[in-house]
């Protein structure tokens, strides 16, 4: 066979027809979930939510709201945490192409056009995109709403700790250093004597004192792996009946378990009574059981669940002994909730609760890309959490409907398929050598027998 070599041609040509041009076999993935999507109305719906922010017949065409809404679908399934990948990623895919409805000689949208369309709909129609989400998974019976599990994660923030300023007079970070080096008796400080400065300060740096002068809504936090960054904190309430997230949001950095997890609780009895409304077998007042960290372990919340009648799971962390005066109903709570952990059933919800609650943040953030937004601001980034868990609940919907979750899992699908195969074409092969040689070995011994018969 000769070599090929690669063509270098000077000019391309000035026309091509359209029976040249190259087509794409599409994936699997995409092509049952635009049909999910197709099923369920969703372009419609999408239309109907956003149609109060287009004008008529003016301007230039702008992007469809279904359109938008597929390409942040695309950032958690391909696990790209920018608009700007998202855009590169669908430019060069035809497969992606297809999915969202572009033809090959029409442009797909740029970065620009995908932030402007985001700015320009609101929190409450990302958050109908997040319901209508949900809707589809009562639709096929996975979400329960009476067993829910609440967790925490950091995000952390588009903003670089160097560049944080104090709130008070607007100076910089290495300004503030400075002054301190200044007021020791340095003229001129040097790196050397900022760092010694900084060494030993006694108070730590504070958001009561220091905010980022480009995302003022972050906040210095601890992330989880121990660096100290600018972030954001998202909380999930997941169904442990199901893994779906009955919940998402997001919350400033800074801000307590213990005080996070009310708003996380009202999002989510909002969404149970919105399912209910609408036909669900769902209850708004349906939730029983409540599962969580120690991180969530407080005599004032257990004491607010046991008055709504709401058993509460929350570890409890080594304490000293506590003095309950005054707070007797605290003190019952506490107790009850020690009591339930300690049962059969109270382990396995714990168990259940690092398992699929866990789970929903390493699939929304550590694989979906979005452990670091790039966006700006309390409200884009509730947007982009709001459609990126709505993401990760499609894709509990897809694993039940086609066995997979993401696109990339059908190719662990085809090598499991081709072992499969392979495993079952090798034990037949050595099955039949088996009863091959045992055929042999009786046509001998029958031989033998013979033999001595005759003699």
């Amino acid at each position: 066979m000769a070599m090929g070599r690669r063509s270098k041609a000077d000019q391309e040509a000035l026309f091509l027809s359209a029976l040249d041009l190259p087509r794409s076999p599409g994936h699997l993935f995409y092509e049952r979930l635009n049909r999910l999507l197709a099923d369920s109305g969703f372009d419609e719906f999408a239309e109907q939510q956003c149609r109060r922010f287009y004008a008529e017949g003016v301007g230039r065409p702008s992007l469809p709201p279904g359109t938008y809404f597929r390409l942040q679908l695309i950032g958690y399934f391909e696990g790209i945490g920018s608009e700007r990948g998202i855009a590169w990623r669908c430019a060069d895919s035809l497969a992606l192409r297809t999915f969202l409805g572009f033809a090959l000689d029409q442009h797909t949208p740029d970065h620009s056009t995908i932030s402007k369309t985001r700015r320009l709909l609101d929190l409450e129609t990302h958050e109908a995109v997040f319901a209508w989400v949900l809707e589809r998974l009562a639709d096929h019976g996975l979400v329960k709403g009476e067993t829910v599990s609440v967790d925490a994660t950091t995000l952390e923030a588009d903003a670089a700790m160097r560049s944080i300023q104090r709130r008070d007079d607007g100076r910089s970070y290495r300004e503030y250093l400075d002054h301190l080096a200044q007021a020791s008796g340095v003229e001129t400080p040097r790196h050397a004597d900022r760092k010694r400065v900084d060494r030993k300060r006694k108070k730590t740096t504070s958001n009561e004192d220091w905010e980022h002068p480009h995302d003022p809504d972050a906040r210095i936090t601890r992330l989880k792996d121990g660096r100290t960054r600018m972030g954001y904190k998202a909380e999930h309430a997941v169904d442990l009946d199901s893994g779906a997230v009955v919940a998402a949001t997001v919350q400033p950095g800074d801000r307590g378990d213990t005080t996070s997890i009310y708003e996380t609780m009202s999002e989510m009895s909002d969404q149970l009574a919105r399912l209910e409304r609408a036909g669900h077998a769902v209850k708004e007042d349906g939730l029983t059981e409540v599962v969580a960290d120690k991180g969530y372990h407080k005599g004032e919340l257990l004491e607010d669940l046991a008055q709504l009648e709401v058993k509460s799971y929350i570890a409890e962390p080594k304490r000293r002994r506590r003095k309950w005066k005054g707070k007797e109903g605290q003190q019952r709570a506490t107790y009850a909730n020690r009591r339930r952990l300690q049962t059969r059933r109270g382990r396995h919800r714990m168990r259940q609760r690092a398992e699929l609650t866990e789970r929903s943040f390493a699939h929304a953030f550590d694989t979906g890309g979005l452990r670091r937004v790039t966006v700006r601001g309390m409200e884009n980034v509730r947007k982009r959490a709001q459609l990126q868990v709505a993401g990760f609940n499609l894709g509990l919907l897809m694993r039940k409907l086609i066995g997979v979750g993401k696109p990339r899992c059908l190719q662990g699908v085809a090598q499991a398929l081709s072992s499969s195969a392979r495993g079952a074409v090798s034990a037949a092969s050595t099955h039949m050598a088996t009863v091959g040689a045992s055929l042999d070995a009786m046509l001998e011994w029958r031989s033998t027998w013979s033999a001595r018969c005759a003699a």
